[in-house]
């Protein structure tokens, strides 16, 4: 990306570039990228609809939201994975809370509750530093305790890719 070389005259410094690209992305905010209406997931939702949101779309984790579009919680692969293959999971994985969502009927039931959200606000320098800090794929925004849309790592790459100029 960046060559170890001395700077041409006239070029900016591997240390201006990344504090010009800071600078930018410091006024780039989650709401500028972020998609919005993201499929979602009813909390009343039988598990069956769920399954077929699953087969029926290619993402990899729903946000799950009540009617009024309040935000309650996500489900991702590795939860349809479990229900669809239980006797398949590690030992491990054989607790009391997924023998609940085993038996669960409808949405809320087997969804992550409380997941880590982030805020409109939030500038592209942040998302990115937690994305690769912890290991996050993507973020539920959330505002006002509404879903107010989902950014993805491929969403934060491509915004700061631009910016590079």
């Amino acid at each position: 990306m960046f060559s170890e070389r001395e700077p041409d005259k006239g070029r900016l410094s591997k240390e201006e570039v990344y504090s010009d690209l800071d600078e930018k992305c410091s006024r780039i905010f989650v709401k500028d990228i972020m998609k919005t209406r993201p499929v979602t997931i009813k909390g009343d939702d039988s598990v069956e609809r769920v399954l077929e949101v699953f087969n029926e779309n290619q993402f990899h984790t729903y946000p799950v939201v009540e009617k009024n579009g309040n935000f309650l919680g996500i489900i991702d692969q590795n939860i349809i994975l479990q229900l669809l293959l239980t006797h398949r999971a590690p030992r491990l994985d054989h607790t009391h809370l997924m023998a609940v969502k085993s038996l669960s009927e409808s949405a809320r039931g087997i969804m992550i509750p409380h997941p880590v959200t982030i805020p409109p606000e939030m500038d592209l320098c942040e998302v990115a530093e937690i994305m690769i800090k912890h290991k996050v794929e993507r973020f539920c925004v959330v505002d006002n305790d509404k879903l107010a849309g989902i950014i993805c790592k491929p969403d934060v790459i491509k915004a700061i890719y631009s910016l590079r100029g």
